[in-house]
């Protein structure tokens, strides 16, 4: 009995010390050399990807957000028309209506599921490229995919090349810019593909904006 209690103290000591061992180790020493390494070698990636604007962080470059200026009778937002706009944000989420996430909503992510042939999704399709054709004045057939339909995480940054030169003129009129100097903006800021042959070529909405709004404002001092 005495031989049975004794061995048995034994190992739920040696369990203690191999679990205070284990914690002091994994879950302090680990991930301290981890974060000091990300800190050292990538601190922009490792807190997060901030992106400041005249010293104060205004986003991030991995994550996507909407431009508007207020919201019509229905609680719809209403884009401002003064600022590149992204692509659709339909990922996972909630609203009142229709169970999707159209405003960037950073609480969840995820892609929808409906297929090509959903009625809902054709008709949102269908809607969206209408007022990409009428607003920015360009045939239904020159409306880049992208612009009528959201990533998969519903919270991507980016957009075309082809989307941002399609919205460039329409941006320039409504800041009173020389078209032309709004145009090289996105030039200046398109992206190619990473490694040169990772993905597609693309703009950083949020970083776009930022510079149009720099331009905008030597503009206005000028």
């Amino acid at each position: 009995m005495n031989n049975s209690v004794r061995n048995t103290a034994r190992l739920l000591g040696a369990g203690l010390r191999a679990l205070l061992v284990l914690t002091v180790v994994c879950g302090v020493l680990y991930p301290l050399l981890v974060t000091g390494v990300a800190q050292a070698a990538f601190p922009g990636k490792a807190n997060g990807s901030e992106v400041t604007s005249h010293g104060k962080v205004v986003g991030s470059s991995l994550l996507g957000q909407r431009y508007d200026k207020g919201t019509d009778r229905n609680g719809d937002p209403v884009p401002d028309l003064r600022f590149f706009q992204p692509r659709p944000s339909a990922g996972l989420g909630s609203n009142r209506t229709n169970g999707v996430n159209p405003r960037y909503d950073l609480q969840v992510s995820g892609a929808g599921n409906q297929g090509a042939t959903n009625t809902d999704l054709v008709k949102a399709v269908s809607e969206r490229k209408k007022w990409v054709s009428e607003t920015y004045g360009v045939p239904l057939s020159q409306v880049p995919a992208d612009a009528v339909t959201s990533s998969g995480s519903g919270l991507d940054p980016d957009i075309s090349p082809a989307y941002a030169r399609l919205q460039a003129d329409r941006v320039a009129k409504e800041n009173r810019l020389p078209a032309d100097r709004v145009r090289r903006l996105v030039e200046d800021h398109t992206d190619g593909r990473t490694l040169g042959f990772m993905g597609e070529p693309r703009v950083n909405v949020l970083e776009l904006n930022i510079a149009l709004k720099d331009l905008a404002h030597r503009q206005g001092k000028g």
